[in-house]
């Protein structure tokens, strides 16, 4: 591909990205990386392109990013209390492409500690639509009043949290962004965190009564 058609069919890819991104916060419903990149290569005259071809090229793109994620600190040890006190934990990720995700739970290799690693591009619906969090319910095959979600979105986590059922414990530490400010004075979570080391002690006390 030549130099000026390359980069309009990268500046047409962004903003069809940027579009959809956009779409999917009002519908909850997620379209994958992939599904959009299909729909370029079609107007591009691609209709045909082989998933052998374009997932190795997702997989380089990603890359550059999953290069940059680094592990909170307290994590590790935060996943450790949780296990060995006998709590079963999954991931419920919102995310436009599913290999991507499980890349970067294999990148700091947290993968042992969890039961599943769900994805709103796997499933095709994002939080707070319900459907995606009862997958996990689904799981482990437990009623939504015994279940906690810990996030750091109130539009997503928090509140999808509670149109499933459950409670929403909320991390604040990196919190301070237009999106939950935008929902602070209308969505509220069962509690709230600084940082994940008060994690344990806080669910050693929670009463899930509260939400019954």
């Amino acid at each position: 591909m030549k130099r000026g058609r390359k980069d309009s069919f990268l500046s047409q890819f962004r903003r069809q990205i940027d579009e959809y991104y956009r779409q999917r916060e009002t519908e909850f419903i997620e379209y994958t990386t992939l599904y959009v990149l299909r729909i370029i290569l079609a107007e591009w005259g691609y209709p045909d392109a082989s998933d052998s071809i374009l997932r190795p090229a997702l997989a380089a793109m990603y890359q550059i990013t999953q290069d940059c994620w680094q592990i909170e600190q307290d994590a590790l040890p935060t996943l450790t209390a949780l296990k060995e006190a006998g709590y079963q934990l999954g991931i419920i990720s919102n995310a436009s492409d599913d290999a991507d995700v499980q890349a970067l739970v294999d990148k700091v290799r947290i993968r042992p500690f969890f039961d599943f690693v769900l994805t709103s591009a796997s499933l095709g619906v994002r939080k707070p639509n319900p459907k995606i969090l009862q997958a996990g319910l689904n799981h482990w095959v437990v009623p939504a009043n015994r279940a906690l979600m810990v996030g750091d979105t109130l539009g997503a986590d928090i509140l999808g949290a509670q149109l499933s059922g459950m409670a929403g414990i909320w991390i604040t530490r990196r919190a301070d962004t237009p999106a939950n400010r935008a929902h602070a004075d209308t969505i509220y979570p069962d509690a709230r965190i600084t940082t994940l080391v008060e994690l344990p002690g806080l669910l050693e006390n929670f009463d899930h009564r509260a939400i019954d």
